[in-house]
């Protein structure tokens, strides 16, 4: 169980949220990802999830977590969970149908391939917020000349074939891929959608009717992902002891402004990096 510094008494205590409201991802209408972590509802615990909607034959791209295990359920259609041990060395292929779940350890590199359409997963993890390393960051951020030296590559062509990789993907193919459904593995883009967001990140409402109303406001909003600043005071230490009678008032480091609730816990925000 989590250790909570939460002050219970405040009136801005969080025990509601309404997940399709917290966007973190959008490719198309049939491709997105909405968060809830302790920035959406802050009484959670240890825990976060993802809700994750795609239809057949697109990726959540390669990626890991470098603070948390993924448990993926599968709610509805048929998604291929796939990982690599690191301590082996082999990859392994995981299908889950509704009711099914996979488990990828904290750290493991891993992907996620719906295989129908109308695919729905929930990714639920054991920290408040979960961080992420993507592979369209590596790829794109990493200088070619890096990748050509260290692994005996051509660099042009490297550079090349990184070159379509111009932003965070998330959910992959993008609809500016261009490939279509002919061999069953991607799909075209839909003639209905609007252009999807020019930012990409873990944190736009609910997929629905009036999005289409709704597009170019999120799309004025800032990157979720690498933008979201840490606390803006010192949280409670991790220790379950206390000098005083309550809220640990020996630890004059975690005093708390007031009119503010205290952080549930010391953790930065879903994708930001420690300095």
């Amino acid at each position: 169980m989590a250790i909570s510094y939460m002050d219970y008494t405040s009136p801005d205590l969080q025990f509601f949220f309404d997940v399709n409201k917290s966007n973190a991802f959008f490719t198309n209408s049939k491709n997105y990802i909405n968060i809830l972590g302790y920035k959406q509802l802050n009484t959670l615990g240890n825990a976060s999830i993802l809700d994750i909607f795609m239809s057949k034959g697109h990726y959540v791209e390669p990626h890991y977590h470098q603070n948390a295990t993924e448990l993926v359920y599968c709610v509805s259609g048929k998604i291929t969970v796939s990982f690599i041990n690191p301590f082996t060395n082999k990859l392994y292929n995981i299908p889950i149908t509704p009711g099914q779940v996979a488990n990828v350890p904290q750290g493991w590199w891993h992907y996620e391939q719906a295989t129908e359409d109308n695919t729905h997963v929930v990714a639920i993890f054991d920290a408040p917020m979960p961080e992420v390393i993507l592979g369209s960051d590596i790829l794109r951020l990493t200088p070619p000349k890096v990748m050509a030296d260290t692994y005996c590559l051509d660099e042009a062509k490297w550079k090349e074939a990184v070159a379509p990789i111009a932003k965070t993907v998330g959910i992959g193919p993008l609809d500016s891929c261009g490939k279509t459904r002919a061999d069953g593995d991607f799909e075209a883009p839909y003639a209905d959608e609007p252009e999807p967001s020019p930012y990409q990140g873990y944190g736009s409402p609910p997929i629905s009717e009036p999005y289409q109303a709704q597009a170019a406001a999120y799309a004025q909003q800032q990157p979720y992902v690498y933008r979201t600043p840490p606390f803006p005071y010192a949280p409670y230490p991790a220790s379950p002891y206390h000098a005083g009678p309550y809220q640990g008032g020996g630890y004059p480091q975690a005093q708390q402004p007031p009119g503010q609730p205290y952080p549930a816990h010391p953790y930065a925000p879903y994708g930001y990096r420690q300095p």
